[in-house]
């Protein structure tokens, strides 16, 4: 059954129009607050949010609807999402409240829930929610109205969870590192990590106003990344998204490391320290050069549909504990229970300085293929799935790439885009073919 107001990370949208309204999320809280009143008398939330001037409107929200119905709620200020979902396990809470757009310019904003256990919420359950937000509300009488407090040292706590997912041992002394923290969650957080594990620590995108998250830093603009590691002579720049939970890494050369080429290394780190790996899950976007080199290694791989859901989904299913895609948002369950940028950048490090090597090092026997990605407005009524001339192009740029690349058209989630991918080894190839491809799609006249 298709839902009406949850997505595949929560709900999303602008501020100020629906849902992303202070009415609507009231009423989500309320709703929320019933249902998890069905199974517990007295339930406990924790909220955590990222830095848009939003939040504030939606928290305040948020609490009045939880305690409407019955509900305690615990704030805990500008936190990253998987501390979030950390500390929601961490403190026996029922449930954990996001009030994020993770990379999304400050005009959007979002909200996310996690279990009590820190993982993503079944769709049972935001079915459940949906059908709750169409009944009546039913306020909990006075005497069972639910109360907030804040907690003062969420920061701290999650600082040391996150180097607790390290060696003990493991230093960053005489290591130079930016930070970038895109002016969002971690602003704080992610710079003191690294300085207690002993790096120098360059700040970057770690001054939020509200307006600023994410515009022109972080792990969606690397380049202001790229510019500092240079300008100090930076051994690692490290960069988050809003929200904390995408990871995007340069070395001292200043070369840009995307989450294929991440996920790749932590795999190889595992087994480089005997653990065993039997598979890793990317998605339709992964690199080949990566299912390639895991393949050549022994370790099958798997793809999920695009979002780290899905790549969850997988993992799950098959008993699997590394997964991820190129955005950055990398998955380790033997760390986590979700995707975590502080979390997968320390494992990155943990590699390097063990192994005495660069990340270039680490990554030697991976080339990343070159990939064209062309996006295509769809016409309104087009149905490029009945255009046959396209498919008839699409197999033969197949039989023409044979093993050495692939091909992937799929529609957008948000808009009227078909986006048309080619993966070859050859840069050229790649281009070429895709534009055959997208000339196919603008071909077809709609019905």
């Amino acid at each position: 059954m298709p839902r009406k107001f949850f997505g595949t990370d929560g709900i999303r949208g602008t501020v100020g129009q629906a849902p992303i309204t202070p009415d609507f999320v009231l009423r989500l809280a309320h709703a929320v607050g019933r249902v998890l009143r069905r199974t517990e008398s007295h339930p406990t939330v924790l909220i955590g949010k990222d830095t848009r001037i939003s939040g504030y409107m939606l928290e305040a929200a948020l609490e009045s609807g939880f305690n409407s119905a019955g509900v305690d709620v615990v704030l805990l200020g500008p936190v990253p999402t998987p501390a979030v979902a950390y500390l929601t396990r961490a403190q026996r809470a029922d449930l954990g409240v996001v009030i994020s757009a993770s990379h999304n310019p400050f005009a959007d904003n979002g909200i996310k829930f996690f279990s009590a256990l820190g993982t993503k919420l079944p769709d049972d359950w935001e079915h459940a929610v949906e059908a709750a937000l169409d009944e009546p509300p039913v306020w909990a009488a006075s005497a069972e109205l639910g109360k907030s407090r804040r907690m003062e040292d969420a920061a701290g706590r999650y600082i040391e969870f996150c180097k607790s997912t390290c060696t003990n041992n493991l230093s960053l002394k005489g290591l130079k590192i930016v930070v970038d923290g895109a002016n969002g969650a971690a602003y704080q957080i992610a710079p003191a990590v690294f300085h207690e594990l002993g790096a120098e620590v360059i700040k970057i995108g770690c001054s939020p106003d509200g307006l600023n998250i994410n515009h022109g830093v972080g792990a969606t603009h690397p380049q202001a990344m790229v510019e500092a590691v240079r300008e100090h002579g930076a051994h690692f720049g490290i960069a988050l998204d809003g929200d904390a939970d995408r990871l995007q890494m340069v070395d001292a050369q200043g070369r840009l490391y995307n989450g294929d080429e991440l996920l790749y290394l932590i795999v190889s780190d595992r087994i480089a320290r005997d653990h065993d790996v039997p598979g890793v899950v990317g998605t339709l976007m992964t690199n080949m050069a990566v299912e390639v080199a895991l393949k050549a290694r022994g370790v099958k791989f798997v793809r999920a549909r695009v979002g780290d859901r899905y790549v969850l989904e997988e993992l799950e299913k098959h008993g699997w504990m590394l997964g991820g895609e190129g955005s950055g948002h990398l998955l380790m369950l033997d760390r986590h229970t979700t995707g975590d940028g502080l979390v997968s950048a320390l494992q990155v490090l943990h590699a390097c300085v063990d192994s005495g090597k660069t990340m270039s090092q680490l990554l030697a026997d991976v080339t990343l293929f070159p990939q064209t990605l062309i996006n295509v407005r769809l016409q309104p009524g087009q149905d490029w799935k009945t255009n046959t001339f396209l498919a008839q192009q699409t197999q033969a740029v197949e039989a023409e790439l044979g093993a050495t690349g692939r091909v992937l058209i799929r529609a957008s989630g948000t808009e009227p885009l078909l986006r048309v991918m080619v993966e070859a080894r050859d840069a050229q190839q790649a281009l070429d073919c895709a534009e055959r491809l997208v000339a196919a799609v603008r071909a077809q006249v709609p019905a």
